[in-house]
């Protein structure tokens, strides 16, 4: 009777498929979707909806070109679309939707190699991209449920960036999502309730959204207000991209670290950045910027992270 059986690594093996876990971020994205509907009108399906079918356009026709497998099916270019679109104000032309997604498949996704060989996250990338071409598209925030474009988001009001006599909103609009912002951060509640999903599913663990959160929570706290321990650091949570960056984005696997203390050491450094840009930048969110850094330092981070191999002899220089 044979005890042991000798094979390759890997030793450990998972029925979850690449097609699983995105479909599972799709579902996790969908009651931002519904909350964004609501707040901002039908038009943001249509963004949505533009975003993601010029994502999988784009991935079909590299693919195409390049003469590799036709990958659409797996869903990862559906969540890039989705999330780029997440990105963008309500009031976004019908370009920038196309232009962005275009621009996270090709140029930072597949010119890298492709699926899981991203240093950064698309989404993000492109949105820093369509940022800097046209920051007055990308920052004409809409009132929920109003047609005009004549609101400032509580993050700017927090940062005394606004002039006039704006008001924060209350923490309960905070939370449900009836403020300015992008399409897809500005509930707390749908996020959360996507991200809650994620957890139970084990797509992404704790340790990234977490610390990140953490992070800027306490360093809000400490150093946002008029003095010291005066900052509001509920408010700084539930609005801007923090809830949907720590969730969806910052813990996106390729441009992540995969050791649990790197995992946190990228939650921590998110965080930091988050609060450096919020409080003293000359822009009032940070988010982006924040996990694209990190995703810089990834691969940095696993290398002075990595586990000791048991057995390892240490080398005598």
């Amino acid at each position: 009777m044979n005890r042991f059986t000798v094979s390759s690594s890997p030793h450990i093996r998972s029925a979850e498929s690449v097609s699983r876990i995105m479909f599972d971020v799709v579902l996790a994205l969908i009651p931002a979707a519904l909350a964004a509907v609501y707040f901002f009108g039908v038009r943001v399906l249509f963004i949505i909806g533009l975003s993601v079918l010029s994502a999988v356009l784009t991935e079909a026709l590299i693919q195409k070109l390049t003469k590799k497998p036709i990958t659409i099916n797996d869903w990862s270019a559906v969540v890039t679309g989705i999330l780029l679109a997440y990105n963008l104000p309500p009031t976004a032309p019908w370009w920038l939707p196309v232009i962005g997604s275009a621009i996270a498949i090709a140029l930072v996704k597949h010119a890298f190699g492709g699926l899981g060989q991203n240093f950064m996250n698309p989404a993000l990338a492109a949105r820093a991209i369509l940022l800097a071409a046209w920051p007055v598209r990308m920052t004409s925030w809409q009132i929920p449920g109003v047609d005009t474009v004549s609101t400032a988001t509580p993050l700017a009001i927090l940062k005394g960036t606004e002039a006039g006599a704006a008001q924060l909103p209350s923490l309960w609009d905070a939370f449900l999502g009836n403020i300015g912002g992008c399409i897809g951060e500005t509930s707390a509640l749908a996020l959360l309730i996507g991200a809650a999903y994620l957890l139970y599913r084990g797509v992404i663990n704790w340790r990234i959204p977490f610390t990140f959160i953490g992070t800027v929570a306490l360093l809000t706290w400490i150093f946002g207000g008029d003095g010291l321990f005066t900052g509001n650091a509920i408010m700084h949570i539930l609005t801007g991209g923090l809830i949907l960056g720590a969730f969806f984005m910052a813990t996106d696997y390729p441009s992540s670290p995969v050791t649990p203390l790197g995992q946190i050491i990228m939650g921590i450094g998110c965080g930091i950045i988050t609060s450096v840009i919020r409080l003293y930048g000359g822009y009032p969110e940070g988010v982006s910027y924040s996990i694209l850094i990190m995703n810089i330092a990834a691969p940095l981070i696993d290398r002075y992270t990595e586990p000791r191999i048991y057995g390892e002899v240490k080398n005598n220089a």
